[in-house]
């Protein structure tokens, strides 16, 4: 309800009346960066003595808070982006540019990077050889090990349409269900909540263990692996052999109007004839995007071929009847 009526201001170019005294105000709490971090360390207690961590904070939120996290863990930790200046924020850095942190991992013998974004609720992660570890990997890590300490409540994970779908073979190799919402990190949330789920979360590593925080927290689930890679005894690279991921591509078609894609009967024919030509190997998925006029066209399937042919495919006929 609010985000809809801010963004109807917003496509009035009308700000003038969301600004003013009537809106918001600014105080400092002493302390509270320290206190956060202290919370979420004496959750995930870690020792982490002979490793080497590098960690990228996106020139954000987590500038000080995950270097003062790690920095009693025994790791010898290198700290890359922390200079944010207000207007330098995800630029060229963090988890949405992961290639400074993923060479700088792999050049300088690192055993992981850990890559924070802007706001810190989210973290990607790099094996030592420069690899990006993202989301699933990192879900589909915490699950298993969750799962072998008997902790994983209901021996299931939430998360979206967009999860690729290695991660679903994976966990069904590990004998653990997935729960499937609509993408956005607060469907997760409202699915773990209704069905008392411990962990869920997004391939963008917005990750949630119910355990320890309520909503997505960077700095709590880039400790939780940690935690879980010491415990396990194994680097980040052995850990995310648990899934392989399928090839994916996304593409986004403009339409004129979103809402006709429902009734779209080419669109969805189409789609099914993809689906039957994969034949459980692979997958489509056709959405309207929730903050624009597009569609969404995803094909996961064995070979980068094969995704490109049945995006390009089901795209076309996506423009011919909607664009």
């Amino acid at each position: 309800g609010e985000e809809a009526e801010i963004e109807a201001h917003i496509a009035r170019h009308d700000l003038q009346s969301l600004a003013g005294d009537a809106f918001g105000s600014a105080s400092v709490l002493e302390g509270a960066l320290e206190g956060y971090v202290w919370d979420v360390v004496k959750r995930i207690p870690l020792d982490l003595s002979g490793m080497k961590i590098a960690i990228d904070c996106a020139q954000g939120a987590m500038f000080r808070a995950g270097p003062l996290a790690l920095a009693e863990s025994g790791a010898q930790v290198t700290v890359l982006f922390d200079q944010p200046d207000g207007a330098n924020i995800n630029a060229g850095c963090g988890s949405t540019h992961m290639g400074a942190l993923q060479k700088a991992v792999a050049d300088d013998g690192f055993d992981l990077g850990l890559a924070f974004d802007g706001d810190g609720d989210r973290v990607l992660a790099v094996d030592a050889s420069g690899r990006l570890v993202d989301g699933d990997f990192i879900i589909a890590i915490l699950a298993k090990h969750l799962k072998t300490q008997g902790k994983l409540r209901r021996e299931a994970v939430v998360t979206t349409v967009m999860t690729n779908l290695g991660f679903h073979l994976a966990m069904r190799r590990e004998g653990i269900e997935v729960i499937v919402t609509q993408v956005g990190d607060r469907y997760v949330v409202a699915e773990m909540l209704a069905g008392d789920y411990l962990l869920g979360g997004e391939q963008s590593g917005h990750i949630i263990n119910r355990d320890v925080s309520t909503t997505g927290d960077g700095l709590a689930t880039a400790l939780l692996l940690l935690q879980a890679l010491r415990e396990m005894d194994v680097p980040l690279a052995v850990a995310a052999e648990v899934m392989t991921r399928l090839p994916q591509k996304l593409v986004n078609v403009r339409v004129r109007d979103l809402a006709a894609l429902e009734g779209a009967a080419a669109v969805w024919a189409a789609v099914e004839e993809e689906t039957r030509r994969l034949d459980g190997s692979g997958r489509v998925l056709v959405r309207p995007s929730g903050t624009e006029p597009l569609v969404r066209v995803m094909a996961e399937a064995p070979t980068q071929e094969h995704v490109d042919a049945a995006c390009a495919r089901i795209a076309a006929v996506v423009e011919e009847h909607l664009a």
